[in-house]
């Protein structure tokens, strides 16, 4: 293995140049703010040019709108202050934090996790890392900081390299990030921005947190399949056997947390038996007018429900295990949650506007319908496309890691330019989603990246950026193929993304 020093020497080429591009950028407000001032400056000059285009749905004529007129001004004037408080994406956001931040404080996510890795056999420890770091997205980024170093000590456990745990449980709650068994904090967020894009072709159209369920449930048992073999195929074997000195192994859960972890199951089996009563019958109080589910308030209600379940389950473990002693300590922990949200609540200001404008100015529109023409005219539809946006957005993702800031840039283009081509919103986000997941851990401007770094050094002193980007690869690209592949076969097939969200218009 290299040493630091032979390291640095390698940071230049392609890998170099990405991390001096990237750290040349500036703060995603700032960004935000270069791309409004853009954005006037552009649309003022298309204006004036009297570019328009026509919308296929409505046979309306859409010309591009300046801002810089008496009408643009007053519309600015008028809605900055709603345009942020109305962005849809922002109240839910703030809701699944407060609820995911009771769980975490409570200390029942740390738990479950630990007896999940620490419990199974030998021969299915790789899978369960994988299929539980894939999940782990349900504690938004907070599954990056633990599941790592518990997957490293299972391993060293097991009589396995540590480091390959460790790389395992990265590349799981990186590359796999968008992927989980349920609704989580990026689905809430995603939707609202990927429904503000849609409603400037469709103003009637909606969807919901659900709207890629069904697609990122498969999708969890696609990509651990596809880690296990990466690891047991190409990172352990390329590891060897760990000769390093002895370190602390992680401790069992004690037998409060076992007391804990078993009052939280019977409340969850409680709380699940109670939603299916309002499911199962045709009558049911949480189905539609028309019987349905897909119509009815469960999935309408669908974050109401995740907030009432992570804020009870968190609670019945906390008293258990004695982390909560009062009431009162449940609005304090959601309080603190949300402070880790200060700056995506000052981003999300900046962004809103950005939306509001590219929607008022029409350029989404404008850009949708040229762009649709374009990709049909050169034959770029289908399976092309899809290639063509994932190429795009992994590209990108090498000089701005949020996942979130980007979709605000590209909703507003992916979006109509699907709708325009016949296929869905939801479509849209879908294939955007896996090409921002894939190739996080190889991003070498990517926020997390040092702090592995770090928890190698626990085993491996000389272990450094090179390393840790090197045997990401194998993950990333692994997982973009297959993963490209199998979301081509879902399109094929025409299987529904989620409750009433289909691949076709």
């Amino acid at each position: 293995m290299a040493d630091n020093k032979s390291l640095e020497k390698k940071t230049g080429g392609i890998l170099g140049t990405i991390e001096r591009v990237g750290n040349a950028l500036p703060h995603p407000f700032i960004l935000f703010l270069y791309l409004v001032v853009a954005l006037i400056i552009l649309a003022a000059v298309l204006a004036a040019l009297g570019v328009s285009a026509v919308n296929p749905t409505t046979g309306e004529v859409v010309a591009v709108q300046s801002l810089l007129t008496r009408d643009g001004m007053v519309w600015i004037l008028g809605s900055l202050v709603s345009n942020f408080s109305g962005f849809a994406a922002l109240g839910i956001v703030l809701v699944m934090q407060m609820a995911i931040g009771v769980t975490e404080a409570s200390g029942l996510l740390t738990t479950a996790i630990r007896r999940a890795v620490l419990g199974v056999p030998t021969w299915a420890l790789t899978a369960t890392v994988l299929f539980i770091g894939i999940n782990g997205s349900i504690a938004s980024e907070a599954s990056i900081i633990f599941i790592p170093p518990l997957a490293a000590a299972a391993f060293y456990a097991a009589g396995k390299h540590p480091l390959a745990g460790l790389i395992a449980g990265y590349a799981a709650t990186n590359a796999g990030f968008t992927a989980n068994l349920m609704i989580t904090a990026t689905d809430a967020l995603l939707y609202g921005v990927t429904q503000e894009a849609a409603q400037m072709i469709d103003p009637s159209y909606t969807t919901t947190p659900a709207n890629n369920w069904y697609f990122m449930i498969a999708s969890c048992f696609v990509l651990t399949i596809v880690g296990t073999v990466v690891n047991d195929r190409i990172i352990e074997p390329r590891l060897g056997k760990f000769t390093g000195s002895e370190v602390d192994q992680a401790r069992d859960a004690t037998d409060l947390e076992k007391k804990g972890l078993r009052n939280a199951g019977i409340f969850s089996v409680i709380f699940i038996a109670l939603i299916l009563i309002g499911l199962i019958p045709s009558n049911g109080i949480l189905r539609g007018d028309d019987g349905s589910i897909i119509n009815g308030p469960f999935i309408t209600g669908l974050v109401p429900f995740l907030l009432a379940y992570f804020v009870l389950v968190g609670v019945v473990y906390g008293f258990t295990v004695g982390t909560f002693k009062k009431l009162e300590d449940i609005p304090r922990v959601m309080s603190e949650s949300l402070t880790s949200l200060t700056g995506y609540i000052v981003l999300v200001f900046v962004i809103a506007q950005f939306i509001a404008i590219f929607n008022y100015t029409n350029l989404a529109m404008v850009i949708a319908v040229n762009a649709a023409s374009f990709l049909n005219d050169i034959g770029l539809t289908g399976v092309p496309l899809i290639l063509a946006i994932l190429l795009v957005t992994t590209f990108v993702n090498f000089f701005m890691t949020s996942g979130t800031a980007k979709w605000y840039i590209f909703a507003p283009i992916f979006v109509p330019m699907f709708m325009m081509l016949g296929l869905t919103p939801e479509f849209a986000q879908v294939v955007y989603r896996i090409a921002d997941s894939c190739t996080n851990p190889i991003t070498p401007i990517y926020p997390y990246l040092p702090m592995v770094i770090g928890m190698a050094a626990k085993y491996d002193k000389k272990f450094g950026m090179g390393n840790v980007i090197s045997m990401m690869i194998p993950y990333s690209f692994g997982f973009l193929i297959i993963w490209t592949i199998f979301v081509i076969a879902w399109m094929f097939l025409g299987l529904p993304l989620g409750p009433g969200a289909s691949v076709f218009l």
